[in-house]
């Protein structure tokens, strides 16, 4: 019996000292610029994407609400969720994946890591491959990285009247201000 609790208190010390070592956001920022240079700007900003690191395992989670793009043009913005993304249907994106050889003690400068996980948009999945750089300051870490993706990976296609408007490869980005899950 006096194992028994012994095992308990151990497995309730080893949880808290797990989720201690996660750090979340629920304010990142995820941009993305989809314009040829010579047109009108396609270009959105999310600023209430959540992220949440592991830095035990560099297991990353990310999500991100595909209405909460916001465009400087609003009947872009209704296009956007409404003809190209189907956020009514599809309303997340989601990415989930590993920092590849993370180590919170490696965090000395602005440090890069291999990304490597699956992004789903629409419901459909893509490996993606990237270099992350995570910065430790002022008890956050800060996280920046930039990848592209094709629209037609993820079943998104564009119309032939606006096509040569959109760029080949849609430029993603970025950055997220980590806090210790307590």
């Amino acid at each position: 019996m006096k194992t028994n609790i012994l095992m308990v208190l151990f497995a309730l010390l080893i949880c808290q000292f797990g989720n201690a070592q996660k750090y979340f956001t629920r304010t990142g920022m995820t941009q993305f610029r989809a314009s040829e240079e010579a047109f009108e700007p396609v270009e959105a900003i999310n600023k209430s994407t959540t992220a949440i690191l592991n830095v035990n395992t560099g297991e990353v989670a990310v999500q991100v609400f595909i209405a909460a793009f916001e465009f400087d043009n609003a009947l872009m913005q209704e296009h956007f969720n409404e003809n190209y993304m189907d956020s009514h249907e599809y309303p997340k994106g989601i990415f989930k994946g590993e920092l590849k050889d993370f180590s919170k003690e490696k965090l000395t400068s602005n440090n890069s890591f291999d990304l490597n996980g699956t992004l789903t948009i629409k419901g459909i999945e893509k490996e993606i491959q990237t270099k992350v750089y995570v910065k430790e300051e002022n008890n956050l870490l800060l996280v920046t990285a930039n990848f592209s993706v094709k629209p037609e990976y993820f079943g998104i296609n564009i119309p032939s009247i606006v096509q040569d408007k959109i760029a080949k490869y849609i430029q993603i980005s970025i950055e997220y201000e980590l806090i210790e899950k307590k």
